[in-house]
């Protein structure tokens, strides 16, 4: 097959991709296509409908992600027999594809807007499970013996080529540490960095990471934002020791840090033995926009440490994250923390080193970008023909928008109602440091998030939320 005569609609709110993607779909489910038939290259069908390649190539992720299309080696790609996408039941494979983060949520609610949720219907299971099948035939004993305190030296060699490709990270793998999630992480910096720190958070901001400074005792200051990301003259006011910060998308208010102020950061970090704790937070999933590199890449002092996970890229239960610590911190991590045991199993290090140097992860990464992205421009579309949305910000990249409310209603009252109608949506104020006060908005803002819902229960989602706030 050279050629497919799918009809186009420029005018549609739907994206082209998105189009292109449900007449393939429904052509194959319908048996027009065959199962094993070709379908055209992107480059010839992207001809052929006068569009983009990149628009075609995102259509093809979707329907390779959703089971309906196979990539053959240098081949191309092929239609799939889908009988048993078909024999499981649309609801249970439903079922099985979302990891809400608040299981009595979903239990209780129709929809649940989770900023935290996660899509695991294409995770491709039996790729990891022939991994852990070749990582226990080999009757290794050392599988089952104490690994590096930082992690397997495999695992950094790999972490550190994907975050220097991917993210720009300059680092050697002795700068990498692997821990079962950022607060561990956090915990081994307190005891790198000392007791008795300043540290200056954007607000709002990702809470366990407050809880855990504040755990460890450190005074904590909120720093106010604008759409460029935190302020540094509220930075310089309060004196801190420590910037804790998400420079590539802010959580959750999905700021960018423009390069004149990244600039300006990493200046304020030479007055002193100051630091700049970077979280790249949803770095992965960006659907506009050039890439954007990280802040410790541009580095040249050994001012930032660079933390990040693959609890989104991946699954949230792997609990597999990482920080790349400056030159200048190793003799004082080997000091202070060189004792401690590894958090994270040798086994599961093992089984995700072959996950990565196989190339499964970088296939299953732009798979799954394809896969946000639709979901991202689902609901995009969705709230841009509501009469009610007045601002939809954030939507440059991560699994959640922020929606600014046209209503008479306060913000409390319309996520009230939404509960009482079976749709659980979030504020900011759920992320706002405690004992702080955000600056006030002139109208209710929610937060949607978007991973783990289908497109029917956005629909659902966005249409309660019409009826309540009209």
């Amino acid at each position: 097959m050279t050629e497919l005569m799918i009809p186009l609609d420029n005018d549609s709110a739907r994206p082209l991709y998105q189009q292109i993607y449900e007449y393939i779909r429904k052509e194959i489910a319908d048996g027009k296509i065959s199962c094993g038939e070709k379908l055209p290259s992107t480059r010839l069908l992207a001809k052929h409908l006068l569009l983009s390649r990149s628009t075609v190539e995102t259509a093809y992720e979707q329907l390779f992600a959703e089971g309906y299309i196979e990539a053959r080696d240098r081949r191309g790609y092929y239609a799939s027999d889908i009988s048993k996408l078909y024999l499981e039941g649309a609801g249970q494979k439903e079922r099985k594809s979302r990891i809400p983060v608040r299981t009595e949520e979903k239990e209780n609610y129709k929809v649940v807007f989770s900023p935290e949720g996660s899509e695991m219907g294409c995770f491709p299971y039996g790729v990891w499970r022939k991994i852990s099948k070749e990582l226990l035939s080999g009757d290794d004993p050392e599988l089952f013996l104490s690994g590096e305190p930082a992690g397997e030296r495999k695992l950094r060699e790999a972490v550190c080529r994907y975050l220097y490709h991917a993210r720009g990270v300059n680092a050697s793998p002795e700068q990498i540490v692997v821990g079962a999630g950022n607060e561990y992480l956090l915990i081994l910096l307190a005891q790198i960095l000392g007791e008795k720190k300043r540290v200056a958070m954007e607000n709002p901001t990702y809470l366990k990471a407050y809880y855990t400074f504040s755990h460890m005792h450190y005074d904590i200051c909120a720093i106010e934002m604008d759409g460029g990301g935190i302020l540094l003259e509220e930075v310089e006011r309060e004196k801190p020791d420590i910037v804790y910060t998400m420079p590539s998308h802010q959580f959750p208010m999905g700021a960018v840090m423009p390069m004149k102020r990244r600039l300006e950061l990493l200046h304020w970090a030479l007055g002193g033995e100051r630091y700049i704790i970077e979280d790249d937070h949803d770095s992965e999933f960006r659907y506009r926009g050039k890439p954007i590199p990280s802040l410790q890449g541009i580095d040249r002092k050994g001012s930032v440490i660079y933390m990040g996970t693959f609890s989104k890229s991946i699954s949230p239960s792997l609990r597999v994250s990482y920080m790349v610590l400056p030159e200048g911190l190793l003799e004082r991590y080997r000091k202070n923390c060189g004792f401690y045991a590894s958090t994270v199993p040798k086994e599961q290090q093992l089984k995700l080193t072959a996950f990565f140097n196989q190339g499964h992860f970088e296939r299953y990464l732009n798979r799954m970008r394809g896969v946000y992205k639709g979901k991202h421009d689902y609901l995009l579309g969705l709230l841009r023909k509501e009469p009610w949305v007045h601002k939809i910000y954030g939507d440059n990249a991560g699994m959640h928008l922020l929606v600014e409310v046209d209503s008479l209603l306060s913000q409390e009252d319309i996520v009230n109602r939404a509960k009482e109608n079976g749709v659980v949506v979030y504020t900011l104020e759920e992320y706002q440091i405690p004992g702080s006060v955000l600056k006030e908005k002139e109208y209710p803002t929610l937060l949607l998030g978007y991973g783990a819902l289908t497109e029917k229960e956005m629909q659902y989602g966005v249409e309660v939320l019409g009826e309540i706030v009209r």
